[in-house]
């Protein structure tokens, strides 16, 4: 695992301390590493819904398309359940 070392205004690293102790991280790496994970997450899915808003609707969203979804997301429920 590589090392970054990173400069913080005592504000800023006060509130780090204070969401370490509060939420339960064992370090304050745990919880910079965990905000890099969610902007990454974060990034993604801006990425996924630019893509989807600039791509062709394939299909109207009607009912039946969202019926068609809850069957999808139940089925993907019941495996992931199961497993």
């Amino acid at each position: 695992m590589s090392t970054m070392n990173i400069s913080l205004p005592e504000t800023l690293k006060a509130f780090v301390d204070e969401q370490v102790s509060r939420r339960g991280y064992g370090t304050s790496s745990e919880y910079v590493r965990e905000l890099i994970r969610k902007d990454q997450d974060r990034l993604q899915l801006r990425g996924l819904l630019l893509a989807g808003a600039a791509s062709n609707p394939a299909t109207p969203a009607d009912a039946g398309y969202f019926d068609g979804l809850r069957d999808r997301v139940r089925k993907a429920a019941n495996t992931n359940a199961k497993a």
